[in-house]
């Protein structure tokens, strides 16, 4: 038996329980979830209960790549048990920068490092702050 959302609100409700589930991977080598680091570029979820998380690496030829591919998956599919599929699309343009963490991603950062990592990159690139 296939499940179908027929509205909006139902989508977006999937959506929000996919973007929780992202906040609990991590990158082994970076203390700060994939979602707030900025890597998750979609959450696509469609009325038949397909989902689709696009998604980047900090950087392209990261080691464990695949690793972090099998625990997006995984946190997914425990989060949205009635999904028909849950897939992944690795996304290398645009490529990642620092520029990509959320705020909540900036906080957790800085409470570990003491100051503010993102904020410092974007000085010394002379990019300004949105």
């Amino acid at each position: 038996m296939v499940c179908f959302l027929n509205d909006v609100n139902g989508v977006e409700a999937i959506r929000e329980r996919v973007k929780t589930a992202l906040k609990k991977v991590f990158d082994p080598e970076i203390p700060v979830n994939v979602y707030d680091l900025g890597l998750i570029y979609d959450i696509i979820v469609t009325s038949d209960l397909r989902i689709t998380i696009k998604y980047t690496l900090t950087a392209p030829g990261c080691p464990i790549a695949s690793f972090i591919d099998a625990q997006i998956i995984h946190a997914v599919k425990e989060a949205v048990p009635e999904a028909k599929e849950v897939k992944t699309e690795l996304v290398l343009d645009p490529p990642w920068s620092p520029k990509m963490v959320t705020r909540e991603g900036r906080e957790q950062l800085k409470a570990l490092y003491g100051y503010d990592v993102v904020g410092e990159w974007l000085k010394r690139m002379g990019i300004e702050e949105e």
